[in-house]
């Protein structure tokens, strides 16, 4: 008999091979009518995959993350198959899910696909999807593999199966569609309801600039009409909520092709945004003992042989700066850690001196395909707020946690409320990708785990998500939106100390190698930066605001009045600016109101006579007037409290 163990601890016994389908319907038809797909030893199955030995199962339906991924790979495959009935003779590269939806890359030849062409293809997956095809999974010999793709003269494919072995290719098949894949897919067609194809981009073929330019179609789908509904309208708000347009719209930061892609600008406004970002981080650093350091944005290529990162991240990094004398080569800083391990090993440690704590806003450059930049979310040129701190192996834990205390101050203070912290541990099977010892990365995956654990946060393991020298735990952020966003980076290092021979004298009088904690709570101010003003829709905390108060004279003769006003803020570090053009009061409170300026403080006759401010305030409208000192309290309480993590609004 083979037993099969539900989430809840029960077996269910069944004589011979079983599907979770097979299962699901012994429970309940009802249930067996919302599988998608299944959970079978911690690996994601067709629902009608047979079962043949002993195993823990979950079935999988549309809350489940597993279950959505699933069900947009296989609306990827009924994309195709309307592809390919469409547009005879197109040949596809690859097609996987994605956060939102899925794409696939696809090969037209001569021809092109418009976003008229997108409509007819919706309706004819449409069309397709009511038909109910069964996805059909199907072993194939490679030999086999390669013939029917020779046959079909897709290049693609042909090129994918030169990387896989006899043993673990399959095909799978829907209607008129076969695909060379992995899967796993959800039963039949018929649980796509609805379609929306939602974008035409270009995309090399295997991420490399060397090879052609493919076609990428984005689309997304749902179970129902009603939950695409929702997600159209989101989509809008999205838009609206671009950090791209709201960074131009709120003059923060430009790109430029002469200066180079990826590699931003920071207007005087977005200036003093990033500046108040990093001076609240320094205050918490300094109060948490952490020491500031700066490092040159080179270093010779030889560190990062010596770390390691070379071996790893050589290609991704720009090419190495050559000088005039030879032999010597130096590399744009990739990372900040080699040179902060550098200056560790400048003085000779005691145990009395750890943790060491090193803190740099350091820039570092690393090369990104221009097709894969975006905004300040993918770029060249970025600021990590990093840290490393060098302790003894009995410190780590307790150091770990006090990080994790510093991130929740920085999510609490900026409106972060909801988040997941993924342990990002090495691969189960490939160790190929890590350097280190078994022991040493054992000790560490444990030490996060308990720290996670004792520290209450709502955690997911990620297996094959680690960096190359440690493990790490991630902070996955939802924004306003729903959308998860990776921020914060806590990593524990055993390697890095081993191979810069880092070292410190113990009590005992003995040499021993420091643990090595990095910390990112930003991540970057690039990217940190542009999930938050898509968060907050480019309306930033009041404490953060480049420009606080606008003031507004209803006309040129109370600008001396204004400019007293102005002043005033000044001396308390308010930061305020006066509207002295010669327009209506009106078009001054919209184009106010545009820029997302936290208040505006009208002036007039009486304001002037009775030494008050009208008080507006951003997309509240009128608060009335106060005497000037009032509203200075006021908003420096707001400050205190926002900085404080209290009041968010």
């Amino acid at each position: 008999m083979l037993k099969i163990t539900l989430p809840d601890g029960a077996v269910r016994e069944y004589e011979g091979s079983v599907s979770a389908m097979d299962v699901a319907k012994s429970i309940s038809e009802g249930l067996a009518r919302k599988v998608l797909a299944a959970e079978v030893n911690g690996e994601i199955w067709d629902a009608a995959r047979p079962i043949t030995q002993d195993a823990t199962l979950k079935l999988l339906t549309w809350g489940d993350p597993g279950a959505k991924a699933t069900f947009w790979h296989s609306s990827a495959h009924l994309m195709a198959e309307a592809l390919e009935a469409l547009f005879p003779g197109t040949k596809f590269g690859i097609g996987p899910a994605i956060d939102n939806g899925f794409y696939y890359d696809i090969d037209l030849g001569d021809r092109s696909i418009t976003e008229e062409d997108l409509k007819r293809l919706e309706d004819k997956m449409k069309e397709l999807a009511k038909a109910g095809s069964e996805y059909v999974r199907e072993e194939m010999p490679k030999d086999k593999a390669i013939a029917y793709f020779t046959e079909k003269q897709d290049q693609y494919k042909l090129e994918l199966l030169e990387g896989l072995n006899d043993g673990e290719i399959t095909f799978y098949t829907q209607g008129n569609f076969t695909d060379l894949c992995r899967g796993p897919h959800i039963p039949n067609t018929s649980f796509i309801k609805s379609v929306k194809l939602t974008n035409i981009a270009g995309a090399y073929w295997r991420g490399n600039e060397k090879n052609k330019m493919l076609t990428r179609i984005y689309g997304i789908t749902f179970p129902n009409q009603k939950e695409l509904d929702e997600y159209l309208v989101l989509l809008e708000e999205a838009k609206k909520r671009d950090h791209r347009k709201l960074g131009r719209e709120l003059e923060l930061f430009t790109f430029s092709e002469k200066v180079g892609s990826g590699l931003p600008l920071w207007l005087p406004k977005g200036a003093m945004l990033r500046e108040r970002l990093q001076q609240f981080l320094q205050r918490a650093q300094i109060a948490s003992g952490y020491l500031p350091v700066i490092t040159p944005h080179i270093g010779s290529k030889q560190l990062y042989v010596t770390s390691g990162h070379w071996e790893k991240y050589g290609k991704d990094s720009f090419r190495p700066i050559t000088t005039p004398q030879e032999g010597e080569e130096f590399m744009l800083k990739p990372m900040n850690c080699p040179h902060h391990c550098e200056i560790y090993k400048s003085s000779p440690r005691s145990y009395k001196d750890l943790p060491l704590r090193l803190a740099e806003f350091g820039t570092v450059y690393r090369y990104e395909q221009s097709g894969e930049l975006h905004g300040l979310t993918r770029v060249r040129g970025f600021t990590q707020d990093d840290a490393h701190l060098f302790c003894r192996p009995e410190q780590v834990k307790d150091e770990f946690k006090k990080v994790i205390d510093l991130v929740m101050y920085v999510f609490t203070s900026l409106d972060f409320s909801e988040f997941t912290a993924q342990i990002s541990l090495r691969d189960k099977e490939d160790r190929s990708k890590y350097i280190g010892t078994e022991e040493n990365w054992e000790i560490a995956e444990r030490s996060i785990m308990e720290a996670a654990e004792e520290k209450g946060l709502k955690t997911v393991v990620e297996y094959g998500e680690a960096a190359f020298y440690g493990p790490k735990l991630d902070f996955m952020v939802k924004d306003a939106l729903g959308r998860s966003w990776q921020l914060g980076t806590i990593q524990v290092d055993y390697n890095l100390p081993e191979r810069f021979e880092l070292e410190y004298v113990d009590a005992d009088n003995t040499r021993k190698r420091p643990v090595m904690i990095h910390r990112a709570p930003f991540g970057s101010m690039e990217r940190f930066t542009a999930v938050l003003l898509e968060h907050c829709a480019g309306k930033l905390p009041f404490w953060l605001a480049p420009q606080q108060v606008k003031v507004l004279p209803i006309s040129d003769k109370f600008n001396e009045y204004a400019q007293e006003v102005v002043n005033a803020l000044a001396t308390a570090d308010i930061r305020a600016e006066i509207d002295d053009r010669s327009e209506k009061i009106g078009k001054k409170i919209r184009d106010t109101e545009l820029m997302k300026v936290p208040y505006m403080l009208i002036v007039g006759e009486k304001e002037m006579a009775e030494r008050q401010v009208s008080v507006r305030k951003q997309g509240e409208g009128d608060k009335g007037s106060v005497p000037l000192q009032d509203f200075v309290q006021e908003v420096q309480a707001i400050v205190r409290d926002q900085v404080a993590g209290k009041k968010l609004n």
